[in-house]
């Protein structure tokens, strides 16, 4: 490829508006611009000619745009292929990755978003056609390439995964910085027989290669964990370099940051696990009662019937409440959620989720005050995210409150920021439970908290609401004595 030609973009979705739109835009930034109207036509554009980019819409008519997406790398996998969604999830993530799309780009996604985008996919265009061209001519001794001073040593550290190559003997050819990154290694010598530093699974990966002393064309790949507790996860692949005439010159390892990905893969495990914990027991116990009273054989009181019914909507009530933190989460993750910034008062705020609580507290015989100082400015927020931020916080210091407790709300204003402390009575945190309080669907386990209800995801929706505000929230808590939520929301806010 010549790379002084405009890069040519293949753009495959089925609205029309936003193809045009888009090619026009485009060509009007220096691209050469092809489109198809649908996945069919995507995936013969897309196999038969040598684009530089393709924008890949992934809901279509005819076929889904993962298909086309896996038809497109596996002709032209060199082609840095993007997937444009409005409905992106952690399995579509997870399966685009692993069929070689390099990103997403969301819709609806602005001029800025798009181009940006582009502009570095192909930046990774240019140095993955680099690094082939420089494949194809390597030297009879691999050795040789180490010591040029040339523009290879600045692609290679240029590139973000981890490479290193090695000769026939196992003594270190081309390595770039990342590698040292990777296997935590401060300094390694050209030359140096580097098998016997390298993690086992690699050196056993590179033996499998170089162990059979001839040419073999296959490669070997393994997920090792580089640091403890899932902190850092890598794919290494290793592959033969053969000499011109065919024989085994040497091999060459890529390590590829897998962190992220595992993370995405343990948080859709544990969310499998939560619905099965969460959502299984209360929908038979529902089950359950509605067989009962449609029993005709079971003679059910009006009273207990009546027991039965309030049973079942407590259950159900709190499976929407799940459903719900599970939508706004999403929401939340993929920036979707509208906000209608106004200017509100958080003393009413939170007197507001106070008065909402109070049937619940008298219940319970808690007692709620309040510490306001005066004439504490308005803030400029979401009304509603506000109110779900102080509920969330409040609910929790009734639910896990004693009989009889007290719960002490303090608001004041500290420079920039308006400090709201919500102080409880209840049963308090353990130091371990403290450091996983803001985690999805984490929730305390003991014998105090076996018969209270939640989701596990309220605090983490806390969490994510002030961090969207440029604040802070900090937790006390004295296990046994209470607990208290300090929560700091800026005063005059960036809302863009």
């Amino acid at each position: 490829m010549n790379l002084t030609e405009k890069p040519k973009v293949l753009i495959v979705d089925d609205e029309r508006g936003l193809r045009s739109g888009t090619k026009r835009l485009l060509e009007s930034e220096g691209y050469s611009v092809e489109t198809a109207a649908n996945g069919t036509d995507g995936v013969k554009l897309g196999t038969e000619n040598d684009f530089d980019l393709a924008i890949i819409d992934l809901k279509m008519p005819d076929i889904d745009g993962t298909e086309v997406l896996k038809e497109i790398t596996k002709a032209k996998p060199n082609t840095i292929c993007f997937i444009a969604t409005a409905y992106a999830s952690y399995d579509t993530a997870i399966e685009s990755t692993k069929l070689g799309a390099y990103s997403y780009i969301p819709k609806p996604f602005t001029p800025e978003e798009l181009l940006d985008n582009l502009r570095r996919g192909y930046d990774r265009r240019v140095l993955l056609l680099e690094a082939e061209k420089l494949r194809k001519e390597r030297e009879e001794r691999l050795l040789e390439i180490a010591f040029e001073k040339t523009r290879l040593n600045t692609i290679i550290n240029s590139i973000t995964d981890g490479v290193l190559v090695v000769n026939k003997t196992g003594e270190l050819v081309l390595f770039n910085a990342a590698a040292l990154n990777y296997f935590d290694l401060d300094r390694i010598i050209i030359g140096e027989y580097i098998l016997r530093i390298l993690p086992e699974e690699v050196s056993n990966l590179i033996n499998k290669i170089i162990g059979s002393e001839k040419y073999i064309d296959k490669s070997f790949s393994s997920q090792i964990e580089l640091k403890p507790d899932k902190e850092l996860i890598v794919d290494v692949t290793c592959s033969s370099v053969p000499h011109p005439d065919g024989t085994l010159a040497g091999v060459v390892a890529v390590v590829r940051n897998i962190t992220e990905t595992k993370k995405i893969e343990a948080v859709k495990s544990q969310f499998v696990n939560m619905v099965a914990h969460e959502l299984k027991t209360p929908v038979a116990a529902v089950l359950g009662f509605i067989n009962l009273i449609n029993d005709e054989s079971f003679k059910v009181s009006e009273s207990q019937r009546k027991d039965y019914l309030n049973r079942s909507f407590k259950r159900l009530t709190t499976l929407l409440e799940m459903v719900n933190d599970l939508m706004d989460i999403s929401r939340m993750e993929t920036k979707k959620k509208e906000r209608e910034i106004v200017e509100l008062d958080i003393v009413e705020i939170i007197k507001s989720c106070g008065d909402l609580l109070e049937m619940e507290l008298k219940k319970k015989g808690i007692q709620l005050s309040y510490s306001v100082s005066e004439n504490i400015p308005l803030i400029k927020a979401d009304s509603n995210e506000m109110n779900r931020l102080f509920m969330n916080i409040l609910g929790n210091a009734m639910k896990y409150n004693t009989d009889n407790g007290k719960i002490s709300i303090t608001v004041f204003q500290s420079g920039s920021y308006i400090v709201s402390k919500i102080a409880d009575t209840g049963i308090g945190l353990k130091p371990e439970d403290k450091e996983k309080l803001f985690n999805e669907f984490f929730r305390v386990k003991s014998e105090k908290t076996r018969n209270i209800p939640g989701t596990g995801l309220g605090l983490s929706i806390v969490k994510r609401i002030v961090d969207s505000y440029n604040g802070k929230i900090i937790v006390d808590s004295e296990y046994g004595k209470g607990t208290t939520f300090t929560v700091w929301i800026p005063i005059k806010l960036n809302t863009n």
